[in-house]
């Protein structure tokens, strides 16, 4: 424009090269008035049509100007001109290089026009520029297309992940829903149920109010199924649910605890009544035939009730109460209510006798440590084994871990004997060359401030590698105390110990909560991976927590694997490690040291 100031028309020279530059300010405001804002695919497709439209009317606008103004100026002046208009025509073309149809629009419906008009103009003298210029453009166009394709690569792989973290969002948002709903009744499950008992518990303190927790258990319910089916008993199931909701009083909460047991919640002023007014409709309403098709089925119920005013007793108290009347009613005749007092607490007293016997056990030795397998689910080889604890002599007879682990938890007696589960697992799996340790700890142990100390002075004391070892924690106290789990979770990470979350797909685990805490490993849940073959939903749950576990750097492990087709659909969908009878039961340290050379022994031959 400058260059040419002196010649020519001022139309030409000056006033239309500054309408084409306030244009082109014009369309750089509107974009970066845009930004970064969100903008829905309508909106987009829109503004790429525009631009298309835009840089072919730009194109021609501008060579056309180009040229009419050409002929005004002298040999200097016209090589500059000629210089501008094909450097500003390839960085037009680069620009707009992100959307392919406007930047070809520019090369061809510029470079064309340019190429032909200079090819003759000035009888040849700028012919080398419009030959030039031609010859470059197949080059741009090529780049332009690589370029493009790249980037609707790069767009797309965006896309694809997103889609694949909605899906993963989605997935954990459906385990999450389903880890506190009972899936037949469609009532909330036990950990919705406590979770809303803790609410009321604290929200009963400021409020004045009494709370009463309503144990409900079906008498003869297992004879139904027995005589009928699993199909009929779930019926019943539901048919209970729906008639102990329509009894529910106002602002009540009612779950299914699991099999034919129901619990419910009250928080009022007058709890304890609305409580009797509850259980007694129930029990009238059940004694009642309930008929499925031409069956009158016949059941019963027993229910126990525990009421505290405030401050009287916690949560988890309350709930143990209701459970203690309602099996008073179950050993004293069925079909009856029964409220909470202290003469029912024998439950109370046998628990400090079994922790009495807990105590002497250790002391005496009467506890042992098994082993089950793990192994690799491609070449089915030995990489581990799970210690597991039990109490084979026990003086008045052997009991599972299920009847003492709890009681142990309870009394803070977990912290010994878990010491004693590692000291011995360590010093019986040394000499196993390449092979882990797998040991499961209650999470009660982490309440223990010297718990890391004492880990590091057994694998000091046995000299197992901490790398050999791998520590399974379930969710409770992680959940409950998240800064002490967090700290504990890192000292043992520190030392080099794996973390594994046990029982997972049967509580909270979210994204959030695996991602929070760094485990190595999950393992599936037996209830969840023995069903993979039989259920569809618990199936697409299990691929679903692999999926999400691989892609957080997490190894996999399916237990309570018993067939051969539930090892291959748990290996098909990404599980790196099985566990389950269908290799080995738990066994002495002696019959493992056997099983594990004699299957060597097979390998190698």
């Amino acid at each position: 424009m400058f260059t040419f100031a002196k010649f020519g028309h001022p139309w030409i020279s000056i006033y239309l090269p500054l309408a084409l530059c306030l244009a082109g300010l014009g369309r750089g405001v509107a974009w970066w008035r845009i930004g970064r804002a969100p903008v829905s695919d309508d909106v987009v497709v829109r503004y790429m049509r525009r631009t298309n439209r835009l840089a072919f009317i730009s194109a021609l606008a501008f060579i056309a100007w180009g040229m009419a103004l050409f002929p005004y100026g002298d040999a200097y002046a016209q090589g500059q001109l000629v210089f501008f208009l094909g450097l500003s025509l390839i960085s037009g073309a680069f620009c707009l290089m992100h959307l392919r149809s406007a930047a070809l629009s520019v090369t061809l419906f510029g470079v064309a026009p340019f190429s032909i008009y200079f090819f003759f103009a000035e009888e040849g003298h700028f012919r080398s520029a419009a030959i030039n210029l031609a010859l470059v453009s197949p080059g741009m166009i090529v780049i332009l297309m690589i370029y493009n394709r790249d980037f609707a690569n790069l767009v797309s792989s965006r896309r694809s992940l997103l889609e694949k973290q909605e899906e993963t969002q989605r997935l954990s948002e459906e385990n999450l829903r389903l880890a506190n709903l009972d899936a037949l009744s469609g009532l909330p499950n036990r950990r919705a149920l406590m979770s809303q008992l803790e609410e009321m518990h604290r929200a009963s303190e400021e409020a004045h109010r009494q709370i009463a927790v309503i144990f409900v258990d079906l008498d003869g319910f297992k004879d139904v199924n027995d005589a009928y089916g699993h199909e009929t008993g779930d019926r019943v199931i539901e048919i209970v649910a729906g008639e102990l909701q329509r009894l529910l009083p106002e602002g009540a909460v009612l779950a299914r605890l699991g099999g034919d047991e129901f619990a419910a919640l009250i928080s009022a002023s007058d709890a304890a009544a609305q409580a009797d007014m509850f259980a007694a409709g129930v029990v009238a309403n059940l004694t009642e035939p309930i008929r499925i098709r031409e069956r009158a089925i016949q059941i019963g119920a027993s229910v126990g009730i525990a009421c505290a005013a405030q401050g009287a007793c916690d949560a988890g108290e309350l709930f143990r109460r209701a459970d203690a009347a309602m099996y008073d009613v179950k050993e004293n005749g069925k079909a009856g209510v029964r409220v909470y007092s202290a003469a029912l607490d024998a439950a109370r007293h046998r628990q400090q006798e079994l922790e009495g016997e807990i105590r002497q056990g250790l002391n005496d030795g009467q506890f042992e440590v098994f082993y089950q397998p793990i192994v690799d689910a491609e070449g089915k080889d030995i990489v581990s084994v799970e210690a597991l604890l039990r109490w084979p002599r026990r003086p008045a007879g052997a009991i599972g871990p299920d009847q003492f682990i709890c009681v142990a938890e309870a009394s803070g007696l977990i912290n010994p004997l878990g010491l004693f589960v590692l000291r011995r697992a360590c010093q019986d799996i040394l000499e196993a060359k390449g092979l882990n340790l797998s040991v499961n700890v209650s999470p009660a142990q982490f309440r223990d401030p010297d718990f890391e100390a004492k880990i590091a002075a057994v694998l000091a004391e046995t000299g197992f590698p901490a790398q050999r070892l791998e520590f399974e924690l379930t969710e409770g106290y992680l959940i409950d105390h998240p800064e002490r789990a967090m700290a504990v979770i890192a000292s043992l990470k520190g030392m080099g110990v794996s973390i594994a979350l046990d029982d997972f797909g049967v509580g909270y685990t979210s994204i959030a909560y695996l991602q929070r805490y760094g485990f190595d490993r999950i393992k599936i849940d037996k209830s969840l991976a023995g069903r993979i073959a039989t259920d569809k939903k618990a199936g697409v749950l299990v691929a679903g927590a692999i999926y999400i576990a691989n892609g957080l750097d997490m190894a996999v492990t399916a237990e309570g694997v018993e067939t051969e087709e539930q090892a291959d659909l748990l290996r098909l969908a990404g599980c790196q490690c099985l566990q389950g009878f269908r290799y080995s039961e738990p066994k002495p340290i002696d019959e493992i040291r056997d099983w594990l050379t004699e299957r060597r022994g097979d390998a190698a031959a």
